[in-house]
């Protein structure tokens, strides 16, 4: 009997049962990554229709606990574990997991079209998200308050722009959590004084601002050349995560994931490769 296999989405329709003989992954984590972990999945599949790939999203702190709780076979996260989640699932299976780099970000700065501001420095991003800037006059810009958007605090990328850009220092109030770099994306494109960030993969319809190092430093672009030589200051991994070391139907598909293959999907989706 064929073995029937489905990919399933975030609010997609249930997939149609398996056979006895098929095998099955789940992955689940990283907002940034879930468009991404769906294109491999698909890809996949389609070379190997015995295996069934879950893939949902919900951030990488989502994925981090779902791999601690047992309930993903593969976390994607757009940030590293912590220590403290490292020791929370060696507690649990006497490991501290396998961190796997499969793709690379730039993390971007999103503003509207129709903004005259042409780039920023970390020093002035940083001013903003805290709310020490509040109206774009003082950047050049319009003499408009700075609408802000965030992502929610169990995102990856929330995470890494607090620790990168912030300093660790708290988000303004005024800032406006949005559930995922869509969401973020959408709204900065409607609103004419927003300031938002994301995955360089979601960057449609808005302008990506190229980015100072410091105000002495060029304002530089999250290209291929500039996030691959970390030139660009705002370059991050992306990972899996497992728990143990991967074997069988898992190692396959992380192989394939890391082959010519699997990269030139990061490539398509928008991401870069790992060199």
């Amino acid at each position: 009997m064929k073995t029937l296999t489905r990919l399933v989405l975030v609010a997609a329709t249930l997939a149609a049962p398996l056979t006895a003989q098929a095998s099955s992954l789940t992955i689940k984590g990283s907002d940034t990554m879930v468009l991404l972990g769906q294109r491999w999945a698909e890809q996949y599949m389609a070379k190997a229709p015995s295996t069934a790939i879950q893939v949902t999203g919900g951030g990488s702190g989502t994925g981090i606990s779902a791999l601690i709780n047992g309930t993903t076979d593969i976390c994607q996260a757009s940030r590293p574990m912590s220590d403290a989640e490292k020791s929370n699932l060696n507690e649990r299976y006497k490991t501290r997991g396998e961190e796997i780099p499969v793709a690379r970000d730039g993390l971007s700065v999103y503003v509207n079209s129709k903004n005259p501001v042409k780039d920023m420095s970390m020093e002035q991003l940083r001013l903003i998200f805290t709310g020490k800037i509040t109206n774009w006059k003082e950047l050049g810009g319009a003499d408009a308050k700075i609408i802000v958007y965030s992502r929610e605090n169990s995102s990856g990328t929330y995470v890494f722009f607090k620790e990168h850009v912030l300093k660790n220092a708290d988000y303004t109030q005024r800032a406006q959590s949005m559930p995922g770099t869509a969401a973020v994306v959408n709204a900065v494109a409607k609103e004419k004084n927003s300031i938002g960030y994301g995955g360089a993969a979601y960057a449609k319809g808005i302008k990506v601002l190229p980015i100072k190092k410091d105000d002495a430093s060029p304002a530089v672009s999250p290209d291929l050349a500039h996030v691959q030589d970390g030139s660009y200051p705002l370059s991050r991994p992306l990972f899996f995560y497992i728990r143990n070391k991967a074997s069988g139907d898992m190692k396959a598909f992380i192989d394939w994931v890391l082959s010519p293959e699997g990269q030139e999907i990061v490539t398509k989706v928008g991401y870069f490769p790992v060199k």
